[in-house]
C-alpha cells in the first residue's frame, strides 16, 4: 500500500498515462508514430525523484518539472509532442484514480481475509453461550457465534461498498483545458484509460467530478467505523470484571511498566485510535466536492494528504484485526458463568409471556415477574426460587411451567437458521 503511494510509483503512472496517449495521437495521424515510439524508449527508466524535485523548486509546478525531466531522457524532439492537447490535471486527477484503485484492491483482499477469521470463528462457536448485553446490562443469551455472525455479516456488507467505490472511482480524464476535447480527441482519453483498467469520465470539467472520491472515503469511514465497532466489544469481554475473551498475549510480552500483573487489550485500543484517523478524512473529502467554475485546486492538497494516510491506515487496521479475530482467546466457562451472576434474570421475558398466554394481563404479568426480579438485584436471591415462592404467580402457572422457563436451549434454538442467512446454507 505504500508502494502505491511512493513518488516512483507516482511518475511511472504519469509517464504511462503520457505514453499512452501519443500512441493515441499517433493513431490518429496528430503526431507521427515514430515520435510516439521513441517515448516509450523509457519504459526501462527509473526517474529520478530528486532531479524533478529540483525542477520543481524553480517551476513552482509538478508536472511541467516531471515533463521537463522526461524530455531530458528522451530527448527535446521527440518530447515536444508529449502531452499534446493535455492539461495537468488530466495527469494529476487520471493518476490519482488509478492510485486509488490500485488501493481499493488491498482493500478488498484485506476485507475478505478478515471475513474467513471471523466465520471460522463463528462456526467454531456457534453453540457457545454468552450473555447479551443492552445498555451494557445483561439481556438475553447469544452466542458468541451469532457475535462473530453478526460482525462477519457487517463487514460482508463493507466489502460490497469497497466494490461500489472501486468501481465509482475507476475513471480517468485525458480531456484537456476545461474537459472540452478542443485540443485533444476522445479517442485519445478512450485508449489512456483502457490501457489504466478505467472508464473515460462521462463528463469533466479538466477535474474529475469530486463527488465519486468524497463516495470512496466515506466508503473508508464506515469500514473504519465498523473495525471499531467490532474493537469495542472486544475490549469490553476483556476487563478483568467480565473477561471473556482476551487478545492473545504471547510469551514475552509486557503489559505494563508499572505493573507485572497486566495484559491489556492494547492492539483493540489501536484499532480504536486507527479507526478516527481514517474517518478525519472523509469530511474533507466531502468539502472537496465543492470547486470553482470548471476547476481549482483547494482539494489537491487534501487528497495528497488523505489519500495515502486513510488508505495505508485502514490496510493496516484491517490486518491487525484480522489477527486479533485468528488470536482471540475465548473463555466459555466465564461466559456461562457471568450469565449466572443474577441467578435466572435472562429468563424474565419467557416468564412473562408465559403469564399472559395464563389469563394474566401484560401489566399485572410484568408487576409480578419485575416484583421477583428486583429481590435478585437488591437481595441476591434467586429468581426461579422466587417465582415459585410467590403465590399470584403459582395461581397462573404450575411450579413445572415455572421450570421449563428456565431452559436455556430455547434462546439457541434459531442460531442455526441465522447462521444460513449470514453464511448460506
Amino acid at each position: 500500500m505504500v508502494d502505491i503511494w511512493s513518488p516512483k510509483t507516482k511518475f511511472r503512472i504519469w509517464y504511462e498515462i503520457e505514453a499512452h496517449a501519443c500512441d493515441a495521437q499517433a493513431k490518429l495521424g496528430v503526431i507521427p508514430q515514430a515520435n510516439a515510439d521513441a517515448v516509450w524508449t523509457a519504459k526501462d527508466v527509473e526517474f529520478d525523484v530528486a532531479k524533478i524535485d529540483a525542477i520543481e523548486a524553480v517551476t513552482k509546478h509538478d508536472v511541467i518539472a516531471f515533463l521537463t525531466h522526461l524530455s531530458d531522457i528522451i530527448g527535446g524532439d521527440v518530447a515536444r509532442f508529449v502531452h499534446q492537447g493535455m492539461t495537468s490535471s488530466d495527469v494529476l486527477d487520471t493518476t490519482l484514480n488509478v492510485q486509488l484503485t490500485r488501493a481499493a484492491d488491498i482493500l478488498i483482499a484485506d476485507i475478505e481475509a478478515l471475513l474467513a477469521a471471523l466465520k471460522r470463528r463463528a462456526l467454531e462457536h456457534k453453540d457457545t453461550v454468552r450473555i447479551g448485553r443492552s445498555h451494557g446490562i445483561h439481556a438475553e443469551p447469544v452466542t458468541m457465534g451469532l457475535t462473530f455472525a453478526r460482525f462477519y455479516a457487517e463487514m460482508d456488507r463493507n466489502l460490497a461498498r469497497m466494490r461500489t467505490a472501486r468501481d465509482e472511482i475507476a475513471t480517468g480524464a485525458i480531456s484537456g483545458a476545461v474537459g472540452t476535447f478542443a485540443n485533444i480527441d476522445p479517442a485519445v482519453e478512450e485508449h489512456v484509460c483502457a490501457q489504466l483498467g478505467l472508464k473515460p469520465e462521462p463528463i469533466s470539467t479538466q477535474v474529475i467530478p469530486r463527488d465519486r472520491h468524497a463516495a470512496f472515503f466515506a466508503t473508508l469511514g464506515v469500514v473504519a467505523s465498523s473495525i471499531e465497532n467490532i474493537a469495542i466489544e472486544i475490549r469490553h469481554m476483556q476487563r478483568t470484571e467480565v473477561l471473556e475473551a482476551e487478545e492473545f498475549f504471547s510469551k514475552g510480552q509486557k503489559g505494563s511498566s508499572a505493573m507485572p500483573h497486566k495484559r491489556n487489550p492494547v492492539l483493540t485500543e489501536n484499532l480504536t485510535g486507527l479507526a478516527r484517523i481514517v474517518r478525519m478524512a472523509v469530511v474533507p473529502a466531502m468539502e472537496n466536492v465543492a470547486l470553482w467554475h470548471e476547476r481549482d485546486i483547494s482539494h489537491s492538497s487534501v487528497e495528497r494528504a488523505i489519500g495515502p494516510d486513510a488508505t495505508i491506515t485502514l490496510d493496516f487496521a484491517l490486518a491487525r484485526l484480522t489477527g486479533v479475530i485468528d488470536k482471540l482467546v475465548i473463555y466459555p466457562d466465564n461466559m456461562i458463568a457471568n450469565m449466572n451472576k443474577f441467578r435466572g434474570l435472562v429468563h424474565s421475558q419467557r416468564v412473562l409471556l408465559a403469564l399472559t398466554q395464563k389469563g394474566v394481563s401484560r401489566e399485572d404479568s410484568y408487576r409480578l415477574v419485575q416484583r421477583n426480579a428486583m429481590r435478585v438485584w437488591e437481595q441476591g436471591a434467586d429468581f426461579l426460587t422466587e417465582l415459585k415462592a410467590d403465590p399470584e404467580v403459582t395461581a397462573a402457572m404450575s411450579i413445572e411451567e415455572i421450570e421449563d422457563k428456565f431452559d436455556l436451549g430455547y434462546h439457541t434454538k434459531h442460531v442455526d437458521t441465522i447462521f444460513a442467512r449470514v453464511f448460506g446454507a
